[in-house]
């Protein structure tokens, strides 16, 4: 059944395992980087106050981390929400914005009443999502993304962390991130290569050259 399975997949968007093909979509985000990327172009709507802004503006005299959520019910994402909010006082001791963009406002009031994450909430709109390579599942890709290792172990997590999700919204949209250096650079551009996937906290960290505080464990 899996032969099978893996053969029908290669003629789709993603593997049966995100790991091979994610080690070469990283890379070669990774190694575009350094690109010119205007992010003026981008036009945000604060989730606060529905005023305009441009991606470009918010990180004019910051450096900023920026994820991209597949969509506001996803769970994965309420989880990413959660964990890169740990290290929000960090970035902001060190000067450096958390910032969280949707694609669609279907559920994005029930995100923002959850306190899942601890940074400046936008609406976008899914050209920015395209414009900026992240992927699209199709049907067969998102019930294939549920056998993979990673996303059984993000819900097994999700159940400890005591994170729940639902259907609401665009369910094959992926997303990703922009870690945006203080000079405009962009540091990072990760794209997803499934649901479940992340940039991990001390990543981050590492990118923008700040310390990663130490454990409970190791204090």
């Amino acid at each position: 059944m899996l032969t099978y399975v893996s053969r029908v997949c290669r003629g789709a968007r993603f593997s049966l395992s995100p790991t091979v093909v994610g080690v070469l979509s990283r890379s070669l985000a990774s190694s575009g980087s350094s690109k010119a990327m205007d992010l003026n172009a981008y036009h945000l709507k604060s989730m606060a106050t529905a005023q305009p802004a441009t991606l470009g503006n918010l990180c004019k005299d910051n450096a900023c981390v920026v994820i991209f959520f597949r969509r506001w019910g996803c769970v994965f994402c309420r989880m990413w929400a959660k964990e890169v909010s740990e290290i929000s006082k960090t970035l902001t001791q060190n000067n450096v914005k958390l910032i969280g963009i949707g694609a669609e406002d279907i559920g994005a009031e029930e995100f923002k009443e959850g306190k899942f994450f601890d940074g400046d909430l936008y609406l976008s709109d899914k050209d920015a999502y395209k414009n900026l390579g992240f992927k699209r599942f199709s049907y067969i890709n998102v019930a294939m993304s549920m056998i993979w290792t990673q996303t059984r172990n993000a819900i097994s997590k999700s159940k400890t962390m005591n994170v729940s999700g639902d259907l609401k919204g665009d369910g094959l949209q992926n997303g990703g991130a922009l870690i945006v250096g203080k000079d405009g650079k962009i540091l990072k551009h990760f794209i997803q290569d499934g649901p479940a996937d992340h940039i991990s906290n001390e990543d981050i960290l590492k990118i923008l050259n700040i310390e990663v505080p130490p454990t409970n464990a190791e204090k």
